[in-house]
């Protein structure tokens, strides 16, 4: 059953979460139209608190603008905020341009809402898998071992390597990007609206695919969407964010 997320998101027992968000805000400069336009800060997030054991599904709901997907590029150390971001009890990067050694792959990787967007339709399946483990200097015969399993794993096959994005579907796509993201072994996924773009009956195939992968790797998860009954379905937690903040959420 899915618990309901309350300001207290302490993970209790003895290990350190596998990821632990601190008082995290962000920010953006907006300009008004003109010249001499005036700058206005204006705030995304507000002093965000979050932790997501390993191997546990959490859900971020919230309406659009709302500060979902810039939290998740703070876990990724894509943008810079203020606050801590702790890995396993390890502090981690807090500017967006630090090196990617200070990223590590192995930690966290993300699933994007369109999966044609995040495919280039001039390489080959195979080409697309197997280019993180060429960027990260893995051994040819472990390259080819892995992309057949992970082809696998994410429900296609190995004949799959030779095709082009063109010639799949919206759900293959989206399983070849799922893949992409697991070749490098992350300890957690962050789904950011990774069925919105999918017709109904092929979103619950990908949603079983997330239990799956949780089930078989250990993975933990963030699976953002504001689909409530997607969270429900799959997740052991929910956040509800408004305003960059988040708020209790009932199901009554």
């Amino acid at each position: 059953m899915t618990e309901l997320f309350t300001h207290n998101t302490a993970i209790t027992g003895g290990a350190d979460p596998l990821l632990s968000v601190r008082n995290v805000s962000n920010s953006y400069i907006s300009r008004s139209f003109g010249l001499f336009g005036k700058k206005e800060i204006k705030p995304v997030l507000d002093n965000v608190n979050l932790d997501i054991a390993e191997g546990e599904i959490f859900g971020l709901s919230g309406e659009s603008g709302c500060g979902k997907s810039t939290l998740a590029r703070c876990i990724l150390g894509l943008i810079d905020y203020e606050g801590e971001i702790f890995w396993s009890g390890q502090k981690g990067p807090q500017q967006g341009g630090q090196k990617q050694e200070q990223r590590p792959p192995a930690l966290v990787q993300m699933v994007f809402q369109d999966p044609g967007a995040s495919l280039s339709p001039s390489k080959k399946i195979g080409w697309l898998l197997e280019e993180p483990l060429v960027i990260h200097k893995r051994a040819p015969e472990e390259r080819s071992r892995k992309v057949d399993e992970m082809l696998v794993r994410v429900g296609l096959d190995p004949s799959y390597k030779t095709r082009r994005v063109g010639e799949l579907s919206g759900g293959q796509k989206q399983r070849v990007c799922i893949g992409r993201s697991l070749i490098l072994e992350p300890k957690l996924l962050i789904a950011d609206e990774a069925i919105s773009a999918l017709d109904v009956s092929v979103g619950a195939q990908i949603l079983n695919l997330f239990r799956e992968l949780h089930e078989s790797l250990g993975l933990a998860i963030l699976f953002i969407s504001h689909n409530m009954d997607a969270a429900e379905y799959l997740c052991d937690r929910i956040a509800v964010m408004k305003n960059g903040k988040f708020n209790p959420f009932s199901n009554k």
